[in-house]
């Protein structure tokens, strides 16, 4: 089946899908400037340019979209019906990256964390989370 999109639409599409300041990324970013937390956004000189960076305590966060990256949510799970291979490979090849990448940081002497977008539904879940992450946590 032909797209239902006609070229110059599906261009149009497909440019406004973001790799970086996304709003699951903006999200997180808010959560931790109210933590008073101090980040660096996509340091490109470390493996796989890490959303957020905080040098101090070398930790990188990663806020994955579940689709692109292949989550074990219901968002996640779900494959095109159209193209099917294709996604199915694309998928396949992100998350090949990723460990990729999570490998080469964890070598460097990084701690790597995942924040996936299903879970900022939960906000008080994710203030805990980063809290615990910072190392401000309940003690």
């Amino acid at each position: 089946m032909t797209d239902v999109f006609s070229k110059d639409k599906r261009s149009a599409v497909m440019r406004r899908v973001k790799g970086r300041d996304t709003t699951p990324e903006m999200k997180v970013r808010r959560a931790l400037t109210k933590l008073g937390a101090r980040y660096r956004l996509h340091r490109k000189d470390l493996p796989g340019n890490p959303d957020i960076v905080m040098p101090g305590p070398r930790l990188a966060l990663f806020v994955h979209g579940c689709f692109w990256h292949g989550h074990d949510c219901a968002r996640g799970a779900r494959v095109p019906k159209q193209n099917r291979d294709y996604w199915v490979a694309k998928v396949d090849r992100n998350r090949a990256r990723d460990a990729r990448h999570l490998d080469d940081l964890t070598a460097k002497g990084w701690r790597v964390e995942t924040i996936w977008e299903c879970e900022l539904k939960d906000e008080a879940a994710l203030n805990a989370r980063l809290k615990t992450l910072l190392g401000r946590g309940e003690r």
